[in-house]
């Protein structure tokens, strides 16, 4: 089975990590926020049998270069649209969790002519309600918590993660795991100013700021696959039920044991639902007339 070792590429003058192998139609897989590309690493080597496969670090993650600059999710979507041009691609399907569906709809909706198909998988910007944990890191000063929640020796225990997470509404399990591993790559201060400038451009102590659901009846024109864990404990399957009623044209796939992380809970059931998602569908071409009227109209024809 093929390994997916991180390769680098600098794009602007940043080192841009990324993993990619494969052949075939291309998915860009695009992880949430806190994680890496190695979230996908249980389906990635199962789909490269089929398709190129392209997962990368987003700027301010993992080995990618954690620069102070623009972590909005615009910059984020030039980048993977950057990333997916500099590897020779011209088009793929785009698969985001968490903060990376953020991501693909931004790119979606700003690069029409790059976007096949979109996935989005517990994907953010789909309602306000998102975990208080989150919610917190974007008050004051919590560039000086942060460090004091993330210290290695207390992480290591794993007594004090998991009561303290459990206690901030997370699901015991992968939700837990995810998080705390997350949050371990805080101790860094880079990574750590990288985070809180993000989550910051998304989320408020009310809850999420973005709100791409205005702009959902585009989606009416490409393939829309919609997957989420019944026991999300980060951002609510509701959200998920609310933008499949939103696109009728949507698939939505509710994984019922799963929490906010589905394609590492049920690997085989991600990989079946989104390989057969792919062989049902036409890869969406949309033409620049179109797409100017459809903007112009401001609703689904």
């Amino acid at each position: 089975m093929e390994r997916f070792e991180l390769q680098e590429m600098r794009l602007h003058g940043h080192k841009i990590a990324y993993r990619a192998g494969g052949s075939g139609p291309v998915l860009v897989l695009v992880h949430g926020i806190t994680s890496t590309s190695a979230t996908w690493e249980a389906i990635m080597p199962l789909l490269a049998r089929r398709f190129t496969v392209i997962a990368p670090d987003l700027l301010g993650h993992g080995g990618s270069a954690k620069p102070r600059g623009d972590y909005s999710l615009g910059a984020y979507a030039s980048g993977v649209r950057d990333l997916l041009v500099a590897l020779g691609h011209e088009h793929a399907t785009f698969v985001g969790h968490s903060l990376g569906g953020g991501v693909a709809m931004q790119l979606a909706y700003q690069f029409p002519e790059r976007c096949e198909r979109l996935v989005l998988v517990g994907s953010g910007g789909l309602g306000r309600e998102v975990n208080i944990l989150l919610r917190a890191s974007t008050l004051p000063g919590s560039d000086v918590v942060l460090p004091l929640l993330v210290n290695r020796h207390l992480l290591d225990a794993g007594r004090f993660a998991g009561t303290f997470l459990a206690k901030v509404g997370l699901r015991a399990g992968t939700d837990i795991a995810e998080m705390a591993r997350g949050h371990a790559s805080l101790a860094d201060r880079d990574a750590r100013e990288a985070f809180i400038h993000t989550l910051r451009t998304i989320v408020d102590v009310g809850g999420q700021r973005v709100d791409a659901r205005d702009r959902l009846y585009l989606a009416e024109h490409v393939p829309f696959l919609i997957v989420w864990g019944e026991r999300d404990s980060i951002i609510p399957v509701a959200h998920g039920r609310d933008a499949h009623a939103l696109v009728p044209s949507s698939r939505l796939e509710v994984f019922e044991h799963s929490g906010h992380f589905p394609h590492i809970d049920e690997p085989t059931r991600f990989l079946h639902v989104l390989e057969q998602f792919v062989d049902t569908t036409e890869a969406a071409a949309v033409e620049p007339d179109a797409w100017r009227e459809l903007l112009r109209i401001g609703r689904a024809a």
